[in-house]
C-alpha cells in the first residue's frame, strides 16, 4: 500500500468497513470487522475481467484474482446514504465504471455487490465480476478455521470444520522472502440449476484465539462461487456469482448497460459461530417477503413422504384427510400425481389438468372435502418443466424452452421453460391462477426435480447468462404470483433442500429441508436447517407409521417441533395410542409456535455431524428455552451446554412426548442440563422457561 494512500472507514451497527484508496492503484480492502481491523495485506476491492484478458500476478494461478481490469481501476468517489455505503472506480482503458456498494441490513450484517456499467464507445464482454473481496481475517495460522457445508440430495446442511492447512491454505514463505503466495486456494463452487445441489453458497472463518467470526452466504438462486486462501502469509475471501471459468457465463455489455453482481451478505460477530448464525437468521427475517404464514406457522399435512408416494386417487386421499384433521393438520396438501393418469407419468407433467381415472368425482370434490373437514387445500406443481410426452410441449413455442444450438434442450425425459420468453411465463401465470380459482387453493407446492445444467444458449451471450436470465426472470414472476395471490401460501421445494438459496428463501414461505424418508437419519438434517433458513420458514417431515415403536414415532414427531410441521406417513393407519401420541405433537406445537419466528437458533452440542449418537438444537427467546434432544446411538445419556441460562433458576419440563420415560438433571450454577433417554432412537422437546 502506497504511503500516501488515502484511508475510507465506514461504520455501521456491529460492523467497520476500512479501506484504502491509493493514487496510483486500485482501491483495496483492509477489512469487515465487529471492532478494530486486524493489520495486514491489503487487497483489491474489485475483481473483474473482460474480453478475454487474464491476470497479471502468476501468484493468482487459477483463481479469479489480481485480474487486468481489476488492476486497471481507479478511484472515483465514495459517500454514504443512510445504511448504504459506496465507493466509485473507472477502468479508463475498457470505459467500465465499477461502483461497490455496502449496507448494513441488520446490526453485524452487511449485504455487498458490485455495479458495473459501460461508460465506453464499444460494447465489453465480461468473463467475471467479483461481488465481494474481503481480507482483515488474520495470518495463516491454526487459530483461523474455516467453515463450509455440504448439501446433498438427503443429505443436507453438513457443516465441515477444517483447519487451514487441511483446507489446503498454509504460509509458503520461501528463502529471501519470508512472505509469499502459494497459488493454491480452497474453493467452494455451486454449479447448474439446483443452487445447492451438492454444497450451500455459504462458509464462514472463525478465529479460535478471540472468538470472532465471519460468516457468509450468496443471495442467488443459481451457479456461484467462492475462495478462500493465502496472499502473503494473509488469508483472502473471493465472492461471486457465476464465472466463465466455472459455469460457462459471459455477458456483452453495450454502451449504457448496467450488470448488478450476485449478492453476498457477510455477518461479524466478536462472539462466534453460533452467535453470527443467530445475526443472521434476524437479517433474513427482515428481508423476507412478508407473510402471515410466518407468524401463523400452521400444521402442514403432505400426502407424499412414506404415505401415497405420488400416486393419490379419490378413495386413497379420503380417511387420510379425516386422520389429518383430527391430528389438528390445518392444510391438506396433495402433492405430486393428482394430474396423470396411473404411474409413470414423469414424462407428462406441464399441462396441469386433473386426472378423471384418479377422481372420478372430480377434484374439485376431493378439494371441498377437504375444506369440510376445517383444513385448507394445496396442490403439488412443478412449473418449469414439461414432459416431453406432454400436450404442453407441442403448444408452447420452441423459443419458450431452454436451448443448445438451436433445438430444445431435453433432461431427464423434460424440457425446461425459459422463464425469459412471454408464453413460457404466460403459460404459468394461467396455470396458477386456474388452480387457486378452480379449486379454492390456498397453498401451492413448487418443486423441481431436474439440474439443467448449464443453461441456455437461445437469445443469450452464454450458456450460463441464460440461465442467469431465467433465474432472475423465476424470481419476478414469483413476485409477481404473491401479488396477484397475496394469501396463497408457495413452498420452495427442489427435491426437498436443492433450492435451499438465500434468493428463493426470501420470496416463499416455507422450505421442504429435504426427501430424506429415514426419521433416523433426519435429526442431523433438522438441527442444521436453522443454518440454512429461519426457523419459521424450515419444514420438516413427521412420517409415523403403525409398524414403528412408540419412541420412533416421537422420533419423527420431535424432528419437525422447532421449525414447520410437515406431517406425513400412514396416520390413517394408527391405532388409537399412536393417534393420541401425533394429536399431542401437534397440540404441544400449537402451544408455543408463536415464539419460533422471534427465537435465535443454538447447538448446544455444536453443529450436529451426520453420525452423531446425540444430536441438540435450541430456539431462545425472551421467554427461555424450547430445546430437541435426539439420541440415535451411544450413552443413554449426554450433558448439554446452555450457559446463557446458568443463573436463570430454570425449570425443564418435557413437552412432547411427556408419556414416555425421561431423566432430567439441571444444574443452575453451571447452565448444563444432563438429559437420559431409555434407549436408540428416542428424541424429546424440553421446554426451560426463564
Amino acid at each position: 500500500m502506497a504511503e500516501d494512500a488515502e484511508t475510507i472507514e465506514w461504520r455501521a451497527p456491529g460492523v467497520r468497513l476500512l479501506l484504502s484508496a491509493p493514487p496510483d492503484g486500485a482501491v483495496r480492502v483492509r477489512g469487515l470487522a465487529a471492532g478494530d481491523v486486524s493489520p495486514g495485506v491489503t487487497h483489491p476491492l474489485v475483481e473483474l475481467a473482460v474480453d478475454g484478458q487474464g491476470r497479471v500476478d502468476r501468484s493468482a494461478h487459477a483463481q479469479h484474482r489480481f485480474t487486468a481490469a481489476g488492476q486497471r481501476l481507479r478511484y472515483r468517489s465514495h459517500g454514504a446514504d443512510g445504511a448504504r455505503f459506496s465507493v466509485t472506480q473507472a477502468d479508463p482503458a475498457s470505459g467500465l465504471v465499477v461502483t461497490s456498494v455496502v449496507e448494513a441490513t441488520a446490526p453485524g450484517v452487511v449485504r455487498a455487490w458490485n455495479e458495473v456499467r459501460n461508460d465506453g464507445p464499444a460494447p465489453v464482454t465480461l468473463d467475471f465480476v467479483s461481488s465481494l473481496v474481503l481480507t482483515g481475517f488474520g495470518t495463516v495460522g491454526p487459530e483461523l478455521r474455516l467453515h463450509h457445508a455440504r448439501n446433498a440430495w438427503c443429505a443436507e446442511a453438513r457443516w465441515h470444520e477444517l483447519s487451514l492447512e487441511d483446507a489446503g491454505i498454509v504460509a509458503v514463505g520461501r528463502l529471501h522472502r519470508p512472505a509469499d503466495t502459494s497459488l493454491g486456494q480452497f474453493a467452494v463452487t455451486t454449479t447448474g440449476s439446483w443452487s445447492t445441489g451438492d454444497h450451500l453458497p455459504m462458509g464462514a472463518l472463525v478465529r479460535r484465539d478471540t472468538g470472532h467470526a465471519w460468516l457468509w452466504q450468496l443471495e442467488h438462486n443459481g451457479p456461484t462461487h467462492w475462495a478462500a486462501g493465502d496472499h502473503d502469509d494473509d488469508v483472502f475471501l473471493l465472492c461471486s456469482g457465476p464465472t466463465a471459468a466455472e459455469h460457462q457465463w459471459r455477458r456483452r455489455l453495450a454502451p449504457g448497460a448496467v450488470l448488478g453482481s450476485v449478492p453476498v451478505v457477510v455477518v461479524v460477530s466478536a462472539d462466534g459461530l453460533e452467535h453470527a448464525f443467530g445475526l443472521l437468521t434476524e437479517h433474513r427475517r427482515r428481508v423476507r417477503r412478508p407473510h402471515d404464514d410466518n407468524e401463523r406457522l400452521p400444521v402442514v399435512f403432505n400426502d407424499y413422504m412414506n404415505c401415497l408416494k405420488g400416486d393419490p386417487t379419490e378413495a386413497t386421499v379420503a380417511p387420510l384427510i379425516e386422520a389429518a384433521a383430527a391430528a389438528g393438520a390445518e392444510y391438506y396438501v396433495m402433492d405430486a400425481g393428482w394430474h396423470a393418469v396411473p404411474k409413470p407419468w414423469w414424462d407428462e407433467v406441464g399441462a396441469w389438468e386433473e386426472s378423471r381415472d384418479r377422481f372420478p368425482g372430480g377434484l374439485a370434490a376431493t378439494m371441498d372435502r377437504i375444506r369440510a373437514a376445517g383444513m385448507i387445500p394445496g396442490l403439488w406443481i412443478e412449473p418449469e418443466v414439461v414432459g416431453v410426452r406432454s400436450p404442453a410441449a407441442a403448444a408452447l413455442p420452441d423459443e419458450a424452452f431452454f436451448q443448445r444450438d438451436g433445438r430444445r434442450l431435453v433432461e431427464v425425459s423434460r424440457y425446461h421453460l425459459d422463464l425469459r420468453h412471454p408464453a413460457a411465463r404466460a403459460h404459468l401465470d394461467t396455470t396458477v391462477d386456474r388452480l387457486v380459482r378452480d379449486y379454492g387453493l390456498g397453498y401451492l407446492k413448487l418443486d423441481y426435480n431436474i439440474d439443467v445444467g448449464a443453461g441456455t444458449d437461445h437469445a443469450s451471450d452464454s450458456l450460463g447468462d441464460g440461465l442467469l436470465g431465467h433465474q432472475q426472470a423465476l424470481l419476478a414472476w414469483l413476485d409477481d404470483v404473491l401479488d396477484r395471490h397475496p394469501g396463497l401460501v408457495i413452498e420452495n421445494c427442489a427435491s426437498g433442500g436443492m433450492r435451499s438459496d438465500a434468493a428463493m428463501l426470501s420470496r416463499l414461505s416455507i422450505h421442504s429441508t429435504s426427501d430424506q424418508t429415514d426419521h433416523r437419519r433426519y435429526p442431523a438434517i433438522a438441527a442444521a436447517a436453522p443454518t440454512v433458513v429461519t426457523p419459521e420458514q424450515g419444514a420438516v417431515w413427521a412420517y409415523p407409521q403403525p409398524f414403528l415403536s412408540a419412541e420412533e414415532n416421537a422420533l419423527t414427531l420431535v424432528n419437525p417441533l422447532l421449525g414447520r410441521v410437515h406431517l406425513s406417513g400412514r396416520i390413517d393407519q394408527l391405532d388409537d395410542a399412536q393417534a393420541a401420541s401425533v394429536a399431542a405433537a401437534v397440540a404441544a406445537y400449537k402451544e408455543y409456535r408463536h415464539r419460533l419466528p422471534r427465537a435465535r437458533p443454538r447447538w448446544p452440542l455444536g453443529l450436529p455431524r451426520w453420525s452423531d449418537p446425540w444430536v441438540a438444537l435450541a430456539l431462545d427467546d425472551e421467554q427461555g428455552t424450547l430445546l430437541a434432544v435426539w439420541r440415535r446411538e451411544g450413552p443413554d445419556s449426554v450433558t448439554l451446554p446452555l450457559p446463557w441460562l446458568a443463573g436463570a433458576g430454570v425449570t425443564p419440563v418435557v413437552r412432547y412426548p411427556a408419556d414416555l420415560p425421561t431423566a432430567l438433571d439441571w444444574s443452575d450454577a453451571t447452565g448444563t442440563l444432563d438429559v437420559t433417554l431409555p434407549g436408540p432412537y428416542a428424541a424429546r422437546l424440553i421446554e426451560l422457561r426463564r
